[in-house]
């Protein structure tokens, strides 16, 4: 599959580098133009490119990976949503500025859905710490990752594929409930969980 990435930070590079390993394609991209990633995609290897953020859009999925406050801004760079897989990835922490979107009635996700109409929005990689999934290796441990949305057939396409490049892939339902209990201040946040393989013995 091929994944677009609007951000090009440690998210973006840390889940391009388990992606690619496992035969996935990758689009990075960032609002100062894909010439300012050619070491990076470089650096990355076979099936990395750099591209603007419309290139990016244009990918089977496409990875918000921005700031909270850079999302609009970042998610107005691609004129039309409309029937694209949008992961968030973002997280809203009350003390950034500016503060975008009030989250007394949505939840973070929600709010970015509001600023890409039309998009299939799914919650994802938004409540795990990117320095606790570094280990590119077979042998790492399963990392339980949290996901929620509404397109209940991109998310089975989704788990699989989380599921392939070696993550514990849980569905929590909706964007509005689901993604209320992963976002940052709520129970499923920042949960260093793994599975726990059972062997049995002979």
């Amino acid at each position: 599959m091929k994944f677009g990435f609007i951000g090009a930070g440690i998210v973006a590079q840390t889940l391009a580098k388990h992606l690619l390993l496992h035969g996935h394609e990758v689009v990075l991209s960032n609002s100062r133009g894909p010439e300012t990633l050619s070491d990076l995609v470089s650096s990355l290897g076979t099936g990395a490119k750099a591209g603007t953020p419309i290139e990016a859009a244009e990918q089977d999925f496409v990875i918000l990976s921005v700031m909270w406050p850079q999302m609009p801004t970042a998610l107005s760079m691609v004129p039309d949503w409309t029937g694209r897989v949008l992961i968030d990835a973002t997280n809203r922490f009350e003390n950034m500025e500016p503060l975008v979107g009030e989250l007394s009635g949505k939840n973070s996700s929600e709010i970015v859905a509001q600023y890409a109409p039309g998009a299939r929005v799914i919650k994802a990689f938004n409540s795990v710490p990117m320095e606790w999934i570094k280990d590119y290796t077979e042998e790492k441990p399963k990392t339980v990752l949290f996901m929620s949305g509404d397109d209940i057939q991109t998310k089975q396409v989704l788990q699989e594929i989380w599921e392939n490049i070696g993550f514990a892939c849980i569905d929590l339902g909706s964007l509005s409930q689901g993604g209320l209990l992963q976002q940052i201040g709520r129970p499923l946040a920042g949960l260093n969980l793994n599975l726990l393989e059972r062997y049995s013995v002979r």
